[in-house]
């Protein structure tokens, strides 16, 4: 029989919904144990999930680097400043991005070991009464029953039929991280955040980047102009964008991946990439995460089942993350990981999933939160807009980053702000004036009447806020 061992909470997952979940427990009082199946890179167990590990730290560590030789070759030179012959050691700046991984999954670590938590190495199932049983990976297993259980296994690429992750050729956001020279022609399916994203890195590097989307439109979730004004600032960077271009097969062969597409004319087309990254989205992993005969639900897409707070309603069972519904982004998981921890001490717990704010870190960044001006216009509400360039601000211009714009969607009748959506530099962070503004249920004129500093980018927070009712300083209503 199994040694048992028990808990007031178990949390099935240490990616960034989990471990802050077990911290906000174990902070309160409860004994908490984890469970997570993920191993680094040395082949010891590594936690943080997805984000720290191969998704939102890696990525950005390479992001930074890229820009930096971008800057080197293209920018630099504008500052007086001048180089020759610069060159770029990808091994180098893969060592750098995989020792700021281990610093911060050997953080979390240490944070779990601060706070008391138990922590688990290997795969966790929940079975009936709250019984999770873990299948270590030396092959033991050990039963870990639990008052209350937190399922927080987030997500998994999308893999898509005709084109089988190898590892080496066809990757997704893993492989792509740890590519070991850029390569000369690079494949994207799928225009969205990692795609983007990750396209970016390597071009700036000297790849050639193709990105093939399906979708007619350019980025849809983002306000149209927005959309408009970023897909400009690509085009100039040489990012080859084909939007309504349907890959029906893929290939490896000796010369490279054959990827075959049809276009919005609907003739075929056969391009030839040394990668491919496939972009496509991402899945709930909830494989084997529910015993058979479980009384949990999962929904069309393979996501539990959860009420407003997070609860399955099952007694005692919670989820959070990219496992449930809403987007799929690891601060909305950290929430809801605080949230439910919180609730099951008794106290208030909840998360607003309309004011989640969303990025997309490429150059320039992109970032949004609330409702596209297209979807107010769909739902039939009444609205006002005011928005404001970065090229008509001091400190964009002295920074040499003028493209862009902010666009700030207010009701027409009381002012709320609906949406605010921002395309140029540093709007990862100004988006968070906006998203404060919103969770106190804010008008475009609240933001317009607080002094800003001078110069600064959020000067253009400002002045958008301003032009919703034609009242901008610094460009004609």
């Amino acid at each position: 029989m199994n040694e048992q061992h028990f808990f007031d909470v178990v949390v099935i997952g240490g990616g960034p919904g989990g471990y802050v979940a077990a911290i906000r427990a174990a902070q309160l009082g409860m004994k908490t144990a984890c469970v997570d199946v993920a191993l680094g890179k040395d082949g010891k167990p590594a936690l943080g999930g997805t984000c720290l590990r191969v998704g939102c730290i890696p990525s950005k560590a390479l992001l930074d680097s890229s820009r930096q030789f971008h800057n080197l070759q293209h920018v630099f030179a504008e500052h007086g400043i001048t180089t020759k012959d610069a060159k770029i050691d990808v091994g180098t700046m893969i060592g750098r991005k995989d020792k700021i991984v281990k610093q911060f999954t050997g953080g979390v670590a240490m944070l779990f070991k601060a706070n008391k938590i138990t922590s688990y190495a290997g795969f966790g199932t929940l079975h009936d009464g709250n019984l999770v049983r873990v299948k270590q990976h030396d092959g033991s297993e050990v039963e870990l029953k639990a008052t209350n259980v937190i399922l927080a296994a987030g997500s998994d690429s999308i893999e898509l039929p005709f084109a089988k992750f190898d590892g080496d050729r066809i990757v997704d956001n893993v492989g792509s991280l740890d590519f070991t020279e850029t390569p000369k022609r690079l494949g994207v399916i799928g225009a969205g955040v990692i795609g983007l994203e990750l396209g970016s890195v390597w071009k700036r590097l000297g790849a050639e980047v193709v990105i093939l989307e399906a979708l007619p439109d350019f980025l849809p979730a983002v306000d149209i102009d927005i959309a408009k004004a970023a897909a400009k600032e690509f085009k100039k960077q040489g990012l080859d964008i084909r939007l309504n271009t349907k890959v029906g097969k893929t290939e490896i062969k000796k010369d490279g991946v054959h990827v075959t597409f049809s276009g919005s004319d609907g003739k075929e087309d056969t391009l030839v990439f040394d990668k491919l990254l496939v972009s496509v989205g991402r899945k709930a992993a909830s494989k084997g995460l529910l015993a058979e005969g479980s009384t949990v639900k999962l929904d069309d897409r393979g996501r539990i089942e959860v009420d407003a707070h997070n609860h399955t309603g099952v007694d005692g069972v919670w989820a959070i993350g990219d496992c449930v519904r809403g987007p799929m982004l690891a601060h909305k998981a950290s929430e809801e990981g605080i949230a439910v921890a919180e609730l099951i001490a008794g106290l208030p717990g909840h998360v607003n999933l309309d004011t989640v704010p969303w990025v997309i870190y490429t150059e320039p960044e992109i970032a949004w939160v609330g409702k596209a001006e297209q979807q107010v216009k769909a739902e039939g509400i009444p609205y006002k807009t005011g928005s404001f360039p970065f090229a008509a601000n001091g400190r964009a211009v002295a920074m040499a980053e003028p493209a862009g714009l902010v666009k700030i969607i207010a009701h027409a009748e009381t002012d709320r702000i609906l949406g605010v959506h921002l395309c140029g530099p540093a709007v990862s962070e100004l988006v968070h004036e906006c998203v404060v503004a919103m969770e106190f249920n804010g008008s475009a004129d609240d933001l317009a009447r607080i002094c800003h500093a001078h110069p600064a980018l959020s000067e253009v927070v400002h002045e958008a806020a301003l032009a919703v009712d034609k009242r901008a300083i610094h460009k004609a209503n």
